[in-house]
């Protein structure tokens, strides 16, 4: 059997986080965020799943948990599935970051290696981190890894080949499910 990994970002964030940067921000769901939730879980249960992993941050976990409710097994926190850690920027809205910054901000895409939101971690860094994460994965089965944006594009862009400025390629949506193999 060889492995498939699905990439599930969390579902919605609670509403009074829209248009913030919450990065490592321990922020809870909406409550469309919980139904999404329930949904995803409901359509990842009749699959045989051997391993379920999360960010352990509470956007990730509960999707995890409840998953992991249903299929009888553990679900394991593993922090370097955690977003990007925007250090100073986290809990502030992205408009007053813009205000303050201009377009240092794009430093995140256009200086991978250098440049730190808010004095955090360098995109290139958060990829090595996810990478750490990725290679940990064992080679068979089906893994469900519920985590975030920023993992999700370092990973994708990486199996890709693709280079660290074009990151943002990889994005996906909140509640979407990536299938790797």
């Amino acid at each position: 059997m060889s492995r498939r990994v699905l990439l599930v970002r969390h579902t919605e964030v609670s509403t009074r986080w829209a248009k913030k940067c919450y990065g490592r921000t321990d922020v809870g769901l909406s409550r469309g965020g919980i139904v999404q939730a329930a949904e995803i879980a409901a359509q990842l249960a009749p699959e045989p799943i051997a391993m379920i992993i999360h960010s352990g941050l509470k956007r990730a976990s509960h999707l995890a948990l409840r998953l992991a409710a249903m299929k009888g097994i553990d679900a394991l926190a593993d922090p370097r599935w955690q977003e990007r850690h925007f250090g100073s920027w986290e809990g502030r809205g992205w408009h007053s970051i813009w205000k303050e910054t201009g377009n240092a901000m794009d430093g995140m895409f256009t200086d991978p290696h250098g440049y730190r939101p808010g004095g955090g971690e360098t995109t290139a860094e958060l990829q090595d981190r996810c990478l750490s994460a990725w290679s940990s994965l064992p080679p068979r089965g089906a893994i469900v890894v519920i985590t975030h944006g920023g993992p999700i594009a370092a990973v994708r862009a990486m199996l890709a080949r693709a280079p660290l400025t074009e990151i943002l390629d990889y994005r996906v949506d909140t509640g979407s499910v990536t299938t790797l193999t």
